[in-house]
Order: structure tokens, then C-alpha cells, then sequence
């Protein structure tokens, strides 16, 4: 199984590092044909209106789409969270609207109020994940068949999964723990030929 990351804007190279440390097959993705070479894709964190451009430019929304929509297992790290969203608050950027939940792009205001927090995640072991907020979307509406993965305590889920869709606020990539990750290919590893977004 080989994970793509999309490299056309913000921190994959970061993605990279933590996938080949887990001793994973990766691919940089910023062409049709890079990713017809991938078994699932992450889009990391960077400027949302700027990734989707980049996208439309590359040709690479609607083949990204299908595919998830087929079943490859999806991971949006912020920026890429924004881009998963079915419901966003601004007008721009348009999504791939392939996750039932809304979201406020920037809503923790600008770079100099990025945070960071312990979140506990009781899908993991291992104690609580020390996340980094950097810009971070907030998620006012999670649909039905949304699973809230992890909750910020005032306020609200800052990841959920639904079915071969994975979604976080923050930046797991800026750590060295890397479950998100491991979960990450878990999901690949149960969803691979199966799934559907919805």
C-alpha cells in the first residue's frame, strides 16, 4: 500500500517525514497521474483557498473526489479539514463536499493565536495527544454519520471520521507522536476496496 500526500502547498513535506518514519511506501501527489499511483491520500495543513487553486489548476479536484467517493481512505489536516466540508461558513474556498459537517474557516483568529492542547481521544492508547492549533477551522455541525473522534472542551470536535474519510483541525504532522498517523493506516488498512464516503 502506497499513502499519497498532496504537495502542492503547506506542510506535506512534514506528512512525509512521519509516514516514512513509520516505515510506509509514500508518493508526493500533484498530478493526475501521481495519483493514480496511491492507495490513499492525505492533504495537509497550509492556506485552504490557496490548495483548492492549486487543485483546479493540476486537475486534480475532480479525480480526488471520485476516488474518495469510491473508497480510498481521505485524511484532511486543517486546511485540508476546510476542503473536506460539505457546509462552509465563507464563500470561498469551494470544497470537495464529500464530509457531512460545517465548518468556520480561521475561527481562532489569525497566526498569532495559534495554541496547542492536550485532547483525549479514547480511540487511542497512550495517554492524551498533544495537538497544535495553528489557524485552526472550527466544526459547528457534524452530521449523523459523522464519528467525533476527539472534542476540545468549549470548543467542540476538532477531529471525526466518516466511513473512509478522515478529518483533523489541528496538525499531527508538527509532533512527533504519531497515532494519528498509525489510525490513519489503520483506516487504510480496513476501507481498501470498500467504502463509501456518502
Amino acid at each position: 500500500m502506497t499513502i499519497g500526500v498532496l504537495a502542492l502547498q503547506g506542510d506535506f513535506a512534514e506528512h512525509l517525514q512521519a509516514l516514512q518514519e513509520l516505515g510506509v511506501p509514500v508518493r508526493e501527489v500533484r498530478l493526475p497521474e501521481d495519483l493514480e499511483q496511491v492507495d490513499a491520500l492525505i492533504i495537509p495543513g497550509g492556506e485552504s483557498t490557496t490548495i483548492a487553486n492549486l487543485m483546479d489548476i493540476y486537475q486534480l479536484r475532480e479525480p480526488v473526489r471520485r476516488r474518495a467517493l469510491e473508497g480510498m481512505p481521505l485524511w484532511g489536516t486543517c486546511a485540508g479539514l476546510i476542503l473536506l466540508a460539505k457546509r462552509l461558513v465563507q464563500d470561498r474556498p469551494q470544497t470537495l463536499g464529500l464530509m457531512d459537517i460545517g465548518v468556520n474557516r480561521n475561527a481562532y483568529g489569525r497566526q498569532v493565536d495559534s495554541f496547542e492542547a492536550d485532547l483525549s481521544v479514547p480511540a487511542m492508547q497512550g495517554g492524551p495527544f498533544h495537538a497544535v492549533f495553528i489557524r485552526a477551522p472550527l466544526v459547528f455541525h457534524v452530521g449523523d454519520d459523522v464519528q467525533v473522534v476527539a472534542e476540545l472542551p468549549g470548543h467542540g470536535p476538532v477531529a471525526m471520521r466518516q466511513g473512509n474519510l478522515l478529518a483533523t483541525a489541528f496538525h499531527p504532522e508538527l509532533t512527533h507522536d504519531q497515532r494519528f498517523h498509525q489510525l490513519f493506516l489503520g483506516m487504510c488498512m480496513s476501507t481498501q476496496k470498500t467504502g463509501f464516503a456518502g
